[in-house]
């Protein structure tokens, strides 16, 4: 099991949730925690649970690390990349990408991409 932390600058790094070895990614929540996707980790290709078929999110690359977002009228958007040691940045096409958090003790480029599209990303924006 894989720790996913949103980086919080002055304040130690919050836990957002896990990916266990099989891929499927969870928040942390009080109670039990909650199931938010899955990857696939022949090919890179991320999963949000929901009610019915999980729905296509988006992929990592999993030579390069590279990680984009699915937008349903054109090509994927890329929106960061990920590192084997588990460190996340976001891309931002006008300044050095931005540091959002890390996955402790990854298993995969793929497990790491997973925690970032899932739980890193939607978090980094909520803060926002």
């Amino acid at each position: 099991m894989s720790k996913v932390y949103q980086h919080r600058a002055g304040l130690p790094d919050r836990v957002l949730g896990h990916v266990d070895k099989d891929g499927r990614v969870y928040r942390s929540a009080a109670g039990p925690d909650d199931r938010v996707g899955r990857v696939d980790l022949d090919n890179g290709k991320i999963y949000a649970s929901r009610l019915g078929p999980d729905k296509y999110y988006g992929h990592v690359d999993l030579d390069t690390g590279r990680a984009y977002l699915h937008v349903p009228a054109g090509p994927d958007t890329y929106v960061g990349r990920v590192n084997e040691d588990g460190r996340i940045d976001r891309h931002d096409a006008l300044s050095p990408d931005s540091y959002l958090g890390k996955v402790k003790e990854p298993l995969s480029l793929a497990h790491t991409g997973a925690a970032f599209l899932l739980l890193v990303l939607p978090a980094s924006e909520e803060k926002q």
